[in-house]
Parts: structure tokens; sequence; C-alpha cells
């Protein structure tokens, strides 16, 4: 005798679909931020290895973002102004110490903060500082505003945690100032040690699809089991 269903399965049904269609859309938006991830790394790939060019100037300022221009290749001509250097805390697989931040006078008239490189705690005073033209080639990097992980930058004490170009600026007195700073190819032997620039992207939107449609399946298969399990209780009363 086929016995119909119970209340719970319907109350369990209800549940399973709408877990079901949950775990469905964030597997599809994990679907869609992997295919955008996968642009963005083949896009900042193509830019990182492209030859060096002119530097942004105020005219393109406004333009200028991270998905766009973050990794571009730049080439600076002009002189560095080194009694404005900012030591900004760094941790880099030479150990922690400093990033060296000095305002560049390019040859077009503006300025461009650069990331000359990493020095020890010894050496954040006795490191080399070019004076006269030089010409630099790094990576475009975006602002890095307010401070670093748990730590906020502190301009009246010299504590600089982040490579934040606005208030740099400030601090050093510099009006004119591209919004944008340059990592520094490594040049040389000695200290600053540039060509530490680290261009990686986590990716694992994969895994985070494979598994929210994993758990989608898994809703499926507990909600048929469910339903087996009360048919066959309901015979047995029966």
């Amino acid at each position: 005798m086929k016995t119909r269903p119970g209340p719970a399965v319907y109350v369990a049904g209800l549940v399973a679909l709408l877990l079901f269609a949950g775990f469905m859309a964030l597997g599809i938006w994990q679907v869609e931020r992997r295919t955008w991830k996968l642009n963005l790394i083949e896009q900042v790939a193509a830019r990182a290895h492209a030859a060096p060019a002119a530097p942004p100037g105020p005219a393109s300022w406004g333009a200028i973002t991270a998905t766009t221009d973050a990794y571009r290749r730049i080439r600076l001509d002009g002189t560095l102004d080194n009694t404005r250097e900012t030591l900004v805390r760094a941790a880099t697989a030479l150990g922690s110490g400093y990033w060296v931040v000095t305002p560049l006078r390019t040859r077009e008239g503006f300025t461009v903060l650069v990331n000359r490189g990493y020095v020890s705690p010894e050496q954040r005073v006795a490191h080399a500082k070019p004076v006269g033209p030089v010409t630099i080639t790094g990576y475009l990097r975006i602002t890095e505003p307010k401070g670093g992980f748990l730590r906020s930058n502190d301009p009246a004490t010299g504590k600089w945690y982040s490579r934040d170009v606005a208030a740099i600026a400030a601090a050093r007195g510099l009006s004119n100032v591209a919004p944008y700073f340059v990592d520094a190819d490594k040049s040389g032997a000695g200290a600053p040690v540039g060509g530490l620039t680290i261009i990686a992207f986590p990716n694992n939107h994969f895994v985070y699809m494979l598994t929210w449609f994993a758990l989608a399946a898994m809703t499926i298969v507990a909600f048929v089991v469910f339903v087996r399990q009360d048919a066959r209780k309901r015979r047995e009363e029966a």
C-alpha cells in the first residue's frame, strides 16, 4: 500500500529547495569570480612584462585604477630629493626593515614617489642616495592609504606602515604629486635593494566553486534519503 508523505517531508523539501538554490547561486558566483580573476591575472601579466612606458601625467591621474593600471611598467627620468625620503616599515624575503620611499622630480615637471627598495634597520641611515639625474624603471603601484594591518600611519612621529602617497606627500611638503608610487627594479649592489615586488593573486575560486556545487548535490542526496526513510517508517507503521 502506497503511503502519502508526511508533513515533515514537505518541510524538509522546502528547506532542501532553499539550500539547493542558495548553494547553486554561490557556486555560479564563484564561477563568475574565477573568470574575472583569470582575466585580471592575464591583464596584469601583460602589463608587467611590457616595455617600460612614460609615467602617467596629471591629465590622466583621475582615471588611474588598480584594475587598469596596477603593475604597469614605468620609466622615470628625473632627480631624487633625498632630503625628503620616507622610511616605511617592510616585511620582505630579506627580513624586516624599511622601504626607502623617495620623491623623484620628473622631467615632465611633476613628482612621483619611488620605493627605491629595502634596507635593514642597520642600513636605514647608511644607504645609497644618488645625486643628479637618474633613470628608474619599475612597477606602478596603487597608493596604500591609512596604514598596514592593525597599525595606522603616524606622520607626527614619523612612523609609517604603508605607502600612503597623499599622507607622505603632505608630511614632506610635496606638491603636484602623482597619486601612485613606483616600485623600483633592482639596480646594482648595496642598499636599498629593489626588485622585490611580488606579483601574485590568490585564486581559490575553483575550490570554492566545487565546494558550493558539492553542497548543493549533498542537499539533494540528503533529501532523497530523508524521503525514503520517512516512506519506510510509514509503511512499517501502516
